[in-house]
């Protein structure tokens, strides 16, 4: 089963602290992402500050989203 994210920070340089339901927190760079026309907008970091638990993954207000799995397996564990 799949670990769900349940909380996310916003962080500096493009990062997202991200809190799983089995107890673990990862760090999930954005940065290679803003290169794909579906994230260019986070670019403009008040748009990606707006980052918000949607589901069993992440969102932002302009309806961007990552896959829960490349989420939690393209993270790195603090």
């Amino acid at each position: 089963m799949r670990p769900r994210a349940i909380d996310v920070k916003p962080l500096d340089d493009y990062n997202l602290l991200i809190s799983f339901d089995n107890n673990e927190i990862r760090i999930f760079d954005v940065k290679p992402y803003l290169k794909y026309k579906q994230f260019e907008d986070l670019k403009d970091i008040s748009l990606f500050r707006t980052v918000k638990i949607d589901g069993l993954s992440i969102s932002w207000s302009n309806g961007s989203d990552i896959c829960p799995d490349e989420l939690y397996n393209n993270s790195k564990s603090l």
